[in-house]
């Protein structure tokens, strides 16, 4: 029995008239609009340029899927990926008690934080006491002092421990500014004595938390790659054992579909040149950890709902290894639960939901398998750009990588202030009598680089000021006729002005007593009774008279509506308001 027997067959055409006459009424497309371009109305393009369009079809499909992995279960992930959790607190007691604490409740790995942005590499060994580095990998990330960390580890470790000794010196260029020489020596000693650890993981989270675009995070990447295996070839490694000194680490973040194709284009990209390399295994082993970027100090809680689905997307885009940052972790020192919820979002995954049974589950999507390998194209140009200006460390020491991904985050901080990239808690739905968990402090992150920028820090900082305030600023929202009427605009006046910390009050136009003022209702009833409401409450000291909507009326000095810049309405207000920004 075909159950589809009964339905026409679907055409393009025929979808493309059906979406024309819907967008007619919206009053996006005329009926002079050729079905040729009703699609493009509905594309979007990502911050490297790559078309998101609404409907992908076989006629998309690509002659040859664009990822390559190894089968995950293998003897170094059984479990299906590794369960990696991060550690940088800087008493070596309290630290060994939570590394052992998350071992014993599903990580399968650890991660320090070294040196003086978390625990000090001389008690190394103290926080590993009762760890079987046979059998828990050890991942090492110590800055500046990666070659003393890395000598105090290889001391502890024998010829079946597993791990990363965290070498990156490119990467820290970029992060901190500071250069260190490329560890050879260390490369070399690790091939042949231990074969279980690697010695390098090419970081590209350093370009991610810049603002960077995924392509620019990968094409940064690949070029330091490229550095790497140009130099330990050169001191007399074969390119193999160059390759499989190796691990690459990206960020994860909300944007599942393009998280997942960004870690499927990683593979294709490091195929690529691995093959033209002459190396014989061209998998990439990949660490994914979900992004600082979008984490967020206020409504922490959501930061729960962000780093569950860039875990998803990790797990389906082939990641080897995850890290799931604790809710928490813009406050300080994450606490036992936060670290608990962080382990157990992967253990839900990988136990209840099996994510880790099928390997590429997103492999054979129309839409996945274009967005992989256009992602991989503008990452291979933006790597042939860096290659071009003579590597990567030339390219930042140039300032040209800085230049690009400043530009790129130009782009997403006008999505953000214009809430086209909402930020749940903070941007919407602000919650203004939370009351924040308080956290120890956690050592200063190593700074000096690239930028280091958050997705919410404009908004945090304008809550930051109105919090400071002795009294909290206020914001009228005047609202004409019955609830029904008005209800739907005051909410979105409310959470706009709220978003900056600001208190918003509702009430009669009569009722108000200077400020600002916000008038909210229908567009019927601001043609009888807008110009007349201005004027009263300018009559009874409005500093500013804002319309919620579109339509200009006397009186009113300007609009806030969905797509208008929020950031500047709500810097101006708090000026208006008396407050210094």
């Amino acid at each position: 029995m075909e159950l589809a027997a009964a339905f026409p067959q679907a055409e393009r055409e025929r979808w493309r008239e059906l979406l024309k006459g819907v967008l007619r009424k919206s009053g996006a497309a005329t009926e002079d609009t050729p079905l040729d371009a009703v699609e493009e109305l509905l594309t979007r393009r990502s911050y490297d340029g790559v078309p998101i369009a609404p409907l992908y079809t076989a006629d998309e499909a690509l002659a040859s899927r664009p990822f390559a992995t190894a089968p995950r279960d293998g003897d170094e992930n059984p479990a299906g990926w590794d369960v990696r959790q991060r550690h940088a607190d800087p008493l070596p007691e309290r630290t060994r008690e939570a590394i052992l604490t998350d071992l014993e409740n599903g990580a399968t790995s650890v991660w320090l934080t070294l040196g003086s942005a978390g625990i000090p590499v001389a008690a190394l060994g103290e926080v590993l006491k009762g760890v079987h580095t046979e059998l828990a990998p050890i991942v090492l990330d110590a800055g500046p002092q990666t070659r003393q960390a890395a000598e105090a580890f290889l001391a502890l470790a024998g010829p079946e421990s597993l791990g990363n000794l965290g070498a990156d010196p490119l990467g820290l260029a970029a992060r901190t500014g500071v250069t260190i020489p490329t560890p050879v020596d260390l490369a070399q000693r690790v091939a042949a004595e231990f074969p279980g650890i690697r010695t390098f993981a090419v970081d590209g989270t350093a370009y991610h938390d810049a603002g960077g675009s995924d392509a620019q995070e990968l094409g940064a990447v690949l070029a330091a790659a490229v550095a790497y295996l140009r130099e330990l070839t050169e001191a007399g490694l074969s390119v193999e054992e160059a390759a499989g000194q190796l691990e690459f680490r990206y960020a994860a973040h909300a944007d599942q579909f393009l998280t997942i194709a960004k870690l499927r284009a990683a593979r294709r990209l490091w195929t690529r040149v691995a093959s033209l390399s002459g190396v014989s295994d061209t998998t990439a082993r990949i660490h994914a950890v979900t992004s600082s970027a979008m984490m967020t100090r206020r409504d922490p809680w959501v930061n729960m709902l962000r780093t569950t689905v860039a875990c998803f997307a990790a797990g389906v885009g082939g990641a080897d290894a995850v890290t799931v940052q604790p809710f928490d972790a813009r406050l300080g020192l994450p606490d036992a639960f936060s670290r608990r919820i962080a382990r157990n979002t992967q253990t839900l995954l990988l136990e209840e939901s099996s994510l880790a049974r099928v390997v590429d589950p997103a492999g054979g999507s129309w839409y996945v398998e274009q967005l992989t390998e256009q992602l991989a194209q503008a990452a291979w140009t933006w790597f042939t750009d860096i290659e071009k200006a003579g590597g990567l460390a030339a390219a930042l020491e140039s300032g040209l990588v800085e230049r690009e991904l400043s530009a790129t985050w130009e782009k997403r901080r006008k999505d953000l202030a214009r809430r086209k990239a909402p930020l749940t808690g903070v941007s919407e739905f602000p919650n203004l009598n939370e009351e924040l968990p308080e956290r120890e402090e956690a050592p200063a992150p190593l700074s000096g680089g690239l930028p280091q920028r958050a997705y919410a820090q404009d908004y945090e900082a304008l809550r930051d000021l109105s919090d400071a305030q002795p009294v909290r600023p206020k914001v009228f929202l005047a609202t004409l006729g019955p609830i029904a009427v008005h209800t739907a605009r005051a909410t979105f006046a409310a959470n706009l002005f709220q978003a900056g910390g600001i208190e918003t009050v509702t009430g009669a136009p009569e009722e108000f007593d200077g400020g600002v003022a916000v008038i909210c209702s229908s567009d019927k009833l601001y043609a009888e009774q807008a110009e007349a409401a201005a004027e009263a409450l300018k009559e009874r000291g409005a500093v500013k008279v804002w319309l919620a909507g579109k339509g200009e009326y006397t009186g009113v000095d300007g609009n806030v509506f969905a797509g208008c810049n929020a950031i500047e309405i709500l810097e101006g207000t708090l000026r208006d308001l008396g407050v210094t920004v």
